[in-house]
């Protein structure tokens, strides 16, 4: 396969704005804050657990999001120490190696857990930013979805319906919010190098054979998915609210019918 020639980057401008990112620690989240803080803003970053590596200059909140009083807390917190929240990145979620089971075979706490996480944990936190973003008659909310939003494989009986609803929490709250200036996006990637995906091959083997799924022959990057949510956040994306933006190397687009491509 031909090495793709280096291009040129759009540096987004995001000085002034207030950005809380949650799993911001790891990651697609740590390449989400690690933009956005490049790009001028200031930033927050909610995770259960700190990491030693986080910046200093980023406001660290640790906190589970499947708990509404710690999403809550969160966003006071991100008002306080900065006066306002601009953009909320819904990135936290969890699919835990455990869970690639039939549904029939799929316990009720890890049903559960996996909701709690993947679509409340949108939903406390969208709802405590959305009173805030009201009040200042404007606001960006970006949901971090899935490839598997939109198209669904074996033993994911809870991952994936979870990630299809994150697209209609998308849609419901742009219709909702959009004349009070507030855009709600959603970004669904395809298969990112980052912790949670490599647990995942892990359990099920085969990271050659998922990269070459993809058209592009490769896993995505982090910051290729950090680089939609900037631009979807920024004003020249100003026009578009309630939709969902594919970021997966052609992999939608390749079909379930398509065998692999060939290994390379």
């Amino acid at each position: 396969m031909p090495t793709p020639r280096p291009r040129s980057r759009v540096h987004y401008d995001h000085s002034n704005r207030v950005v809380l990112v949650s799993g911001g620690a790891s990651g697609i989240g740590r390449a989400i804050c690690d933009g956005f803080l490049a790009a001028g803003a200031s930033v927050v970053c909610l995770d259960i657990k700190p990491v030693d590596d986080l910046p200093s200059s980023i406001h660290f909140v640790q906190g589970d999001t499947s708990s509404e009083a710690a999403c809550e807390r969160a966003v006071a917190e991100t008002i306080a120490a900065f006066g306002a929240i601009d953009v909320l990145v819904n990135n936290a979620a969890i699919q835990p190696p455990s869970s690639y089971l039939p549904v029939d075979e799929l316990s009720a706490e890890m049903w559960q857990r996996i909701v709690d996480v993947n679509l409340s944990g949108y939903t406390f936190l969208a709802k405590h930013a959305l009173r805030q973003m009201k009040q200042q008659c404007g606001g960006v909310i970006v949901n971090i979805a899935s490839g598997q939003a939109h198209r669904t494989a074996r033993q994911v009986p809870a991952y994936g319906p979870i990630k299809a609803a994150n697209l209609m929490q998308t849609k419901q709250w742009g219709v909702e919010y959009a004349r009070l200036g507030i855009r709600v996006v959603s970004v669904s990637p395809g298969a990112i190098d980052t912790p949670l995906v490599r647990a995942s091959l892990a359990a099920q083997g085969g990271e050659k054979e998922l990269a070459n799924r993809h058209p592009v022959g490769r896993l995505g990057r982090p910051e290729e998915i950090a680089h939609a949510v900037l631009w979807l956040a920024s004003d020249d994306a100003a026009f578009i609210t309630g939709t969902d933006l594919e970021v997966d190397g052609g992999l939608g687009a390749f079909g379930a019918f398509a065998d692999p491509y060939p290994m390379t």
